[in-house]
């Protein structure tokens, strides 16, 4: 979940070969009513070869090594993005083993490596499942099966010599996830966590939609010098969007929403900081000037870009609950992704046109494409609220003739 480069070693395993059903029926981690991970059997309908990890939805590949390292020679001769990231690769790896035994036509994992890569592929269904159906994008958007990097040795040199632990993310100039070693992390490991790795399956539907599937986005190169107040906000909506659809993605699971899904793998506090449904989330003085006065650097730095993004998907989770409208919402926020309609650009077109001026992708610019892809009214109304609110947006830059509010909204709540 920490948006850096990241790290570790890999573990192929030992594969006996029972015959597998078809679709294939196995035993995951899966959380429980009483939150914890208890062994359930689940249906695997995309997995082609459960003894390699691959089918239509995820491969996965042990034995990578990923290194971003700025005086790499490849790295600083790379011109193009492709360059770029077969520079990073420094081993593409192998197929993961499998290891299972067969009880009555399931498949039980028969070491912690293959329930950890079993319970992986089944959070990349369900991820994929939401944004299909109630995202509504449709299976050829996707782009075949995401690369999923399982343990792999991933560094991010400059930072840090030693191979990342403790993460799983998504990581843009290799189009490729990671789920890396843990180490330190004592609660439930990320790869098991279906809101976590359906944050970081947002995290791939973003950079598709609204960085075009960019390895190096433009916002994020072009705008990174100096005052980055568009470069920062992107980064804070790319975060809140994917707490939001990770959230959304829980409510699918037969133990139902859960706006604390981070409470599984992390502390109370980091619990605390991203839960989605505190309404006393708010835009202060400090993170207005930080937005929209320091470097794209210096605001990551100090991971400012979640708290952003929490008080973002806070507003989002306040106005579709209180109207009813949570998958409509939902819908609504993937569709305005990238919009080509002359008349209702979505956030894709939105960067394109503020490329030259980034202080034209702001918390006002941003709302209104958000807000002119929801046609409930009521659902409308309670957005405009809500981001008003906790944004601390002027109602007067949102609501009035011509301008994507409805009337009826006021942009009063909690925040004061």
């Amino acid at each position: 979940m920490h948006r850096t480069l990241i790290v570790a070693a890999l573990m192929l395993l030992a594969a006996c070969e029972p015959v597998a059903p078809d679709p294939l029926r196995v035993r995951a981690l899966v959380l429980s009513s009483n939150g914890k991970y208890v062994t359930q059997e689940v249906t695997l309908n995309t997995i082609s070869d459960p003894f390699r990890m691959e089918g239509s939805i995820a491969n996965l590949i042990g034995g990578a090594r990923i290194v971003a390292d700025s005086q790499d020679p490849e790295l600083l001769a790379a011109t193009t993005e492709d360059q770029l990231a077969r520079a990073l690769i420094k081993s593409e790896g192998r197929p993961v083993t499998a290891s299972y035994i067969e009880k009555d036509g399931v498949l039980w994992p028969a070491d912690f490596h293959t329930w950890n890569l079993v319970t992986v592929y089944y959070n990349f269904e369900k991820a994929h499942e939401y944004f299909n159906t109630v995202g509504n994008i449709p299976n050829a958007d996707f782009g075949g099966p995401a690369t999923v990097y399982y343990f792999p040795e991933f560094v991010l040199k400059d930072s840090n010599p030693e191979p990342m632990k403790d993460n799983a993310l998504f990581f843009a100039p290799t189009q490729s996830f990671m789920v890396v070693p843990f180490d330190e992390l004592q609660r439930a490991p990320l790869a098991i966590n279906s809101g976590i790795m359906s944050h970081e399956y947002s995290h791939m539907i973003f950079n598709k939609k609204v960085y075009g599937g960019r390895r190096l986005p433009d916002p994020l190169t072009l705008w990174a010098n100096g005052s980055s107040p568009g470069a920062n906000l992107v980064k804070s909506l790319d975060e809140g969007l994917a707490d939001y659809h990770g959230y959304g993605v829980t409510c699918e699971s037969a133990t139902g929403c859960d706006a604390k899904f981070l409470s599984t793998s992390f502390d109370q506090t980091t619990t605390n900081d991203r839960d989605l449904s505190r309404q006393d989330r708010c835009m202060d003085t400090f993170l207005i000037e930080q937005l929209n006065q320091t470097s794209l650097s210096s605001f990551s730095g100090q991971g400012l870009e979640y708290k952003v993004g929490s008080i973002i998907a806070s507003a989002l989770f306040q106005a579709g609950e209180q109207t009813g409208q949570r998958k409509v919402l939902e819908r609504a926020i993937v569709a305005s992704y990238s919009d080509e309609t002359s008349d209702n650009p979505g956030l894709q077109q939105l960067i394109t046109l503020s490329l030259s001026d980034q202080t034209r992708f702001n918390l006002v610019s941003v709302t209104a494409v958000i807000v002119n892809h929801i046609t409930d009214v009521p659902l409308k109304t309670a957005v405009c609220n809500e981001m008003i609110n906790h944004l601390r947006i002027d109602p007067a830059a949102l609501i009035g003739p011509g301008l994507p509010c409805p009337s009826a909204a006021q942009g009063t709540g909690a925040c004061k």
